[in-house]
């Protein structure tokens, strides 16, 4: 997997809650073996007009988030289905980094993201950042007020800066774990090779005729 890099990209703004992974990748998509092709089939539903035109309603389709890398979302984003298909859709279309709000209703906290997507996206070198629903809310009025606005994820300092007419900054909290994932390129089997001199020592300790 890619080491995840700090880098500056054009913000884009979908301002929905409860995407699951059906609209963001349907069914339909889910029949290739091979983990590669998905990015133009990312939200094909909503995307997309019945002719195969571009939609002129979907919000990602305007032209100012023309090859955007950043997308900030509703809460309980990538609910659903476990379908990793989901997570390579959104790698695949550009999209290095996903910022959606955690908030309370009724005395229950709704997650920004679903946890196996989320989980997904940290194999996947997709970084989650959730922040509050405040937080959101004014990079959603950000998105409106400042055509083609920009921003710095910042994984190793935990931020995202967004260059609008003055500069906003926002921490966020993320697993020690998922980080030192992302920051190396270490997919499961990468994680597991770290502890090869380990494993070697296991091996040359244990007869594999124990376990037979």
């Amino acid at each position: 997997m890619e080491a995840f890099k700090n880098f500056k990209g054009i913000v884009a703004g979908l301002d929905r809650a409860n995407v699951d992974t059906d609209q963001i990748i349907p069914k339909q998509f889910l029949k290739s073996i091979a983990r590669t092709g998905f990015g133009k089939d990312l939200f094909f539903d909503w995307r997309y007009a019945p002719d195969g035109s571009p939609a002129a309603d979907f919000p990602l389709n305007a032209e100012r988030f023309k090859g955007a890398s950043i997308l900030v979302t509703g809460n309980n984003f990538g609910c659903g289905s476990s379908r990793e298909h989901a997570v390579w859709a959104i790698q695949q279309d550009g999209f290095r980094a996903l910022i959606a709000p955690s908030m309370e209703s009724d005395g229950t906290c709704i997650p920004g993201f679903a946890d196996i997507f989320r989980n997904n996206c940290g194999k996947n070198a997709v970084l989650a950042v959730e922040l509050s629903a405040e937080e959101v809310r004014r990079i959603f009025d950000l998105i409106e007020t400042t055509p083609g606005l920009e921003a710095t994820v910042d994984l190793e300092k935990q931020c995202v800066i967004f260059h609008g007419r003055e500069e906003v900054s926002f921490a966020f909290e993320i697993d020690s774990a998922v980080k030192h994932r992302l920051l190396n390129g270490l997919d499961d089997i990468g994680l597991t090779l770290e502890h090869d001199d380990a494993i070697r020592s296991f091996e040359k300790k244990h007869s594999p005729q124990l376990y037979r």
